[in-house]
C-alpha cells in the first residue's frame, strides 16, 4: 500500500441505554449479577450448559463462565477497572481479541447511562468479519450491534425497564 493511502478504519460498534437507578446501584447489579441477567442464549461459548458469569473486580481480573461439570471459558481480562464509572476488558470471543469497554454515567440522582464500545476490528481479517458469531452475519452484517443492543436490553429489564 502507498505510504500516502491510510487504510479505512473499522469503526467500533457503540450501544446505550438508560436505566432508572443511580450509578452505584447500576454498575454493582452489572458486574455482580451478570450471570444472572446475560443472555447466555446465545451470547456464550456454553449457552445451555452455562451456570455463572464471573467478572473478577480488579485490573487484570478475568471475565468467565463457568459450566456444571467445573469447564471455565474466559470471555477477557479487565485492562481498566473504574468503578462505578466502567470497565474496559480485552475480548476473546471474537476471531482475534477486541476490546469492550462498559461505562457508566450518572444523568441524575436515579439515572444512569449504560454504554458499551466494542473496538479493535482491524485485528480480524475480512474473511473473519463475515463470519457469524452469536448472531448470523458478523461484524460485517450487524450482528455485533444487534447483540449487544440485545444485552443491553436484557441489563435494562433487570433494573426495571429502559428509562
Amino acid at each position: 500500500m502507498p505510504a500516502d493511502v491510510i487504510p479505512l478504519r473499522r469503526p467500533p460498534i457503540r450501544q446505550a441505554t438508560l436505566v432508572r437507578s443511580d450509578i452505584g446501584h447500576t454498575f454493582d447489579v452489572f458486574v455482580r449479577t451478570i450471570g444472572a441477567w446475560w443472555p447466555v442464549q446465545p451470547f456464550s461459548a456454553g449457552q445451555e450448559k452455562v451456570r455463572d458469569v464471573t467478572v473478577e473486580p480488579r485490573k487484570g481480573g478475568r471475565v468467565y463462565e463457568t459450566w456444571p461439570d467445573g469447564t471455565v471459558s474466559t470471555w477477557g481480562e479487565l485492562l481498566a477497572w473504574d468503578p462505578p464509572d466502567g470497565f474496559t476488558m480485552s475480548w476473546t470471543g471474537t476471531p482475534a481479541p477486541t476490546e469492550v469497554e462498559l461505562s457508566f454515567a450518572a444523568l441524575g440522582p436515579a439515572l444512569t447511562r449504560v454504554a458499551v464500545e466494542h473496538r479493535g476490528w482491524e485485528a480480524l481479517s475480512d474473511a473473519q468479519l463475515s463470519q457469524d458469531c452469536a448472531l448470523p452475519g458478523g461484524y460485517t452484517g450487524g450482528a455485533y450491534a444487534t447483540g449487544w443492543e440485545t444485552i443491553l436490553r436484557g441489563f435494562a429489564t433487570t433494573l426495571g425497564g429502559a428509562a
